[in-house]
């Protein structure tokens, strides 16, 4: 799961097997550690949850959680859908915008990550889960 921040938005992009990990047990994690101290480690998740009625994000104890109703989880994971986005209030002057993508590979390979469990670029394949890759869990 990659992870971008900028400002008051928050970018998270799934490879196919994160997001075929969100579908079957309900939350994708994972950790940065910045040193040899448990206060040191962030980690970010995210989870579906069938009580939220829109996407949220929390941060506390070096960890940031973001939210997303099942339903929205499920839509995502067996359609075409590409991302989920939302605008959370903050009491501030400005809002957090969350960006849930699925990660397709680049087109022109210019990169030097991995790009094997990336999506299928749309223009060259299939971009989803079919629809009875998963099951909502009990």
């Amino acid at each position: 799961m990659k992870l971008r921040i900028k400002g008051n938005s928050i970018r998270l992009r799934l490879g196919q097997s994160e997001v075929l990990r969100l579908a079957i047990n309900g939350a994708v994690e994972d950790s940065t550690t910045f040193g040899p101290f448990k206060e040191q480690r962030f980690a970010y998740v995210l989870c579906a949850s069938p009580s939220e009625r829109g996407l949220s994000a929390s941060f506390a104890d070096q960890r940031m959680i973001i939210r997303v109703p099942w339903s929205i989880i499920h839509e995502w994971v067996t359609t075409e859908q590409v991302s989920i986005h939302a605008l959370q209030r903050t009491g501030g002057d400005s809002d957090l915008r969350i960006l849930i993508e699925k990660d397709f590979e680049c087109i022109d390979g210019a990169t030097d990550e991995s790009q094997e469990d990336a999506f299928p670029n749309p223009q060259f394949g299939s971009a989803c889960l079919p629809a009875n890759a998963i099951e909502r869990p009990a």
